[in-house]
């Protein structure tokens, strides 16, 4: 078994060294896809924060290098390892890792799809590696100046992103569930370019001032906001087309605009798109924004 185990991190550490030579900064991954290597910091009666200062290794994706000794030195400290990993938002790619889930009983290719019909982009040519579980992970580059941050199912359900300080699994790492490959026809492109209708819905929505409800929209219209505020993710857009479509029923429709969408905001629904949601009601309702 320490054979296999031995021949698994050499074949990782070679996996990782080829990446490294296409400017893609690694770390070692362990079989249950998490930095192979603990923080030194671990035991520290109170840690202060450390992005690998200290000189250690166990700093995750802050360890991640493209330097050939230092990979070395990574994966000599951690004989454990099986696979590795590609940190996100570095140059030269600036990579954007767009993960297509299928553990969460949604077809993610098909959000992502509709994602693309509904904002007019289309996913180019690029890098796809196949997990094992059935899922992919597409590799984008993103712009120098731009950090995208990294998201669990806000883009759609079962769509995760992977952007600044966050990494993707390599290929030919071999996990407890099986072994990362890329698709056939892809491994010799580079990480194509995000299009931008992509990266603006990747980006967080811009802060917009707190807008509570007026008081001439009374109780009511507090409620309805505060409906709205409590909304969990899949059911925000649901919330706020019904507390919308109240609101123009109720008369008060157009002063609860602005506090019913920024409701929607800090809830966590693009700004744009809750937008949509209460011109919608309104047009429902047949009584005019």
């Amino acid at each position: 078994m320490a054979t296999i185990d031995r021949h698994t991190t050499t074949l990782a550490l070679a996996h990782a060294l080829s990446a490294a030579e296409r400017g893609l900064a690694v770390i070692p991954l362990s079989r249950t896809k998490l930095p192979a290597l603990r923080s030194p910091h671990r035991d520290d009666p109170a840690p202060a924060p450390c992005h690998g200062e200290c000189g250690r290794f166990g700093h995750g994706v802050y360890d991640a290098s493209t330097d050939p000794a230092r990979i070395r030195a990574l994966f000599a400290a951690a004989p454990w390892a099986t696979g590795y990993g590609i940190a996100c938002g570095l140059p030269p790619y600036h990579l954007i890792g767009v993960d297509l889930d299928t553990k969460s009983g949604t077809d993610s290719s098909a959000a992502l799809r509709e994602l693309a019909l509904r904002h007019l982009f289309t996913i180019p040519p690029t890098v796809v590696v196949l997990t094992p579980s059935g899922g992919r992970h597409l590799w984008l580059r993103g712009p120098a100046d731009v950090v995208v941050p990294n998201s669990a199912g806000r883009l759609a359900p079962g769509i995760d992103i992977r952007g600044a300080g966050g990494y993707l699994v390599g290929p030919g790492s071999r996990t407890e569930h099986g072994v990362y490959g890329t698709a056939p026809g892809t491994a010799g492109l580079a990480p194509a370019p995000c299009p931008r209708a992509l990266l603006r819905l990747l980006l967080p929505p811009p802060r917009t001032a707190h807008h509570p409800a007026p008081a001439s929209a009374g109780r009511h219209g507090q409620g309805l906001v505060q409906f709205v505020l409590g909304a969990h993710e899949g059911q925000r857009n649901t919330r706020l087309f019904w507390a919308a479509c109240r609101a123009y029923e109720d008369g008060i429709g157009p002063a609860l605009v602005d506090p019913l969408v920024d409701a929607a905001v800090r809830a966590g629904l693009p700004e744009h798109e809750a937008r949509a949601t209460v011109a919608s009601a309104a047009r429902m309702t047949t009584h005019g924004p």
